[in-house]
């Protein structure tokens, strides 16, 4: 029987395993990563195999505190490893009222860099249409699970689907910013006027530019409303650690050391990256101790039997290992046309050499919300989008801060669903057409 030294051991260096993710210059990042996954995978595939057994034979003999040891050993330890596939939205059924409406994933439509899905509810009216415009900065549009179930109460609810760049073959081209805001005024045009648009983080600087293009052209599926929840449309005010972190550095560091080429094995060979596994080490370095006592915390509650603890400690890291790799161009572009040269805020912002103008919005209500404390986009960030749309009238503005909110808590969680959720609902349902 294994001795409770080694198993200990065993568990502290599971998480450590991932300093082999720290950025390395150039093309070799990925070739270290993808020679350290390959040679960790006999030894969790090995773990995953002798899981049944080693949780069959804990069960059956409780007693044994070294046998239930291993067992949550050996489930760290495949729980540590990184994926690169989404994960299932799992969101089967949505309660309406009284009743429960069975829930189905549908494809409206698809590019090769991302899908616009539906949620389809079994019901006569499932609402006003809105998109949600999930990030693309390392993980997947999963990310937002709990943003989409708790819409789905009341709305007919489709998302951005970004595909892992990995998977994207070289023959279907670049993805920077203006393809990523194309993409965004695509999917509304598939979805049809009356619909309404909601963009989370990252993509809040494109979300306000293809609304602003739509409004100058008079697209007729211009949003009717527009919310916009911890972006960065001007991110001079109030930098965060995130934001000095772009600035400190000049554009030949990030190319020079976190932009790498994807392995021949996989579809998008040969294509310019910024791989997922760099922005989860970004992300995991802010709070790296936090991390590390969650693992441990998660075998201790394994060891001790502590299911529930332990099940939402699994389901969190099963989303947050999963990564997705990210366009070169579109990174760069992000990098400095957002967070180092303040593009949007200052008038300079264009879109295929067409200079984008938030005063052409009009007649799509506008929301903004911000976390109080959130340490990724920072109170005033978002706010600033009013100042842009400034031929749009008081009464389609709106503005929310939610009090004791960090960046996630403003779109999943207690504070999302019980207060953000309902001002979201009243501002969209309010600008009905």
């Amino acid at each position: 029987m294994p001795s409770d030294e080694l198993i200990t051991a065993l568990v502290d260096a599971l998480p450590d395993s991932l300093a082999m993710l720290r950025p390395r210059r150039g093309s070799v990042a990925y070739a270290c990563y993808q020679s350290h996954a390959d040679m960790m995978w006999p030894l969790r595939t090995l773990a995953k195999t002798a899981l049944p057994a080693l949780r069959g034979a804990s069960g059956a003999a409780a007693e044994d505190k070294a046998m239930r040891k291993l067992a949550a050993a050996c489930e760290v330890f495949v729980l540590a490893a990184l994926t690169h596939e989404r994960p299932p939205f799992r969101i089967p059924i949505v309660t309406v009222g009284d009743a429960d409406y069975a829930v189905h994933e549908e494809v409206a439509h698809r590019t090769p860099f991302g899908t616009l899905l539906h949620f389809r509810k079994e019901m006569a009216d499932p609402g006003p249409r809105v998109l949600i415009v999930a990030p693309l900065s390392g993980h997947f549009a999963t990310l937002l699970r709990d943003t989409v179930r708790v819409m789905l109460a009341d709305h007919d609810v489709y998302i951005t689907d970004w595909h892992n760049a990995r998977e994207v073959p070289l023959a279907a081209g670049r993805f920077g910013l203006d393809e990523y805001t194309e993409h965004i005024m695509q999917f509304l045009g598939v979805m049809g006027p009356g619909s309404h648009l909601m963009a989370i983080c990252q993509p809040c600087v494109s979300a306000l530019s293809a609304v602003a293009l739509m409004s100058e052209d008079g697209h007729p599926a211009t949003p009717a409303s527009l919310t916009l929840m911890a972006g960065p449309i001007d991110c001079r005010i109030s930098p965060t650690e995130v934001n000095q972190l772009a600035t400190e550095k000049p554009m030949s560091w990030f190319r020079d050391n976190l932009i790498t080429t994807v392995p021949l094995r996989y579809p998008g060979a040969l294509r310019s990256v910024y791989p997922g596994f760099l922005q989860l080490m970004a992300f995991m370095s802010m709070n790296l101790d936090r991390h590390l006592d969650s693992f441990r915390g998660l075998f201790n509650d394994l060891v001790n039997g502590d299911t529930d603890k332990a099940d939402a400690t699994k389901a969190f890291y099963e989303e947050y290992l999963a990564v997705c790799d990210l366009p070169a161009e579109f990174y760069l572009e992000t990098v400095k046309r957002v967070f180092q040269d303040y593009d949007l805020p200052q008038g300079r912002l264009t879109w295929r050499g067409r200079r984008i103008d938030p005063g052409a919005i009009r007649r799509t209500a506008l929301l903004t919300v911000e976390g109080e404390r959130d340490d990724i986009c920072s109170l005033g960030q978002t706010l600033a989008a009013h100042e842009l749309c400034s031929n749009l009238r008081p009464y389609l503005r709106t503005h929310y801060v939610q009090a004791g909110a960090g960046h996630y808590g403003v779109f999943s969680g207690r504070r999302w669903s019980g207060s953000i959720y309902p001002l979201v609902r009243e501002i969209i349902h309010q600008s009905q057409p």
